[in-house]
């Protein structure tokens, strides 16, 4: 938590999981499966991958505390709250 309180980062509270940086490759020609020449990668330009965060109110020691959860934790929590109930 920052000294204002509110952390406004794409990254999951739980996983700590958040934007990571890549590469787009286009990609050219027809590929030998399809009887062409073979694909060729053209220029490579940099691009970021998102994380998809949603908010969900979380109870943990009788407190409810809103949190911002990647789509794997969300899954999981779901599941071991499927579980123990």
């Amino acid at each position: 938590m920052s000294k204002f309180g509110v952390v406004m980062s794409r990254k999951c509270e739980i996983c700590g999981r958040g934007t990571v940086s890549g590469q787009n490759a286009p990609r050219k020609g027809l590929p030998k499966k399809k009887g062409g020449a073979g694909v060729h990668i053209g220029v490579t330009t940099k691009r970021t991958f998102k994380i998809n965060l949603h908010s969900k109110y979380i109870e943990s020691n009788g407190v409810r505390k809103k949190t911002r959860l990647c789509t794997r934790c969300l899954r999981t929590l779901t599941r071991k709250a499927y579980l123990n109930a």
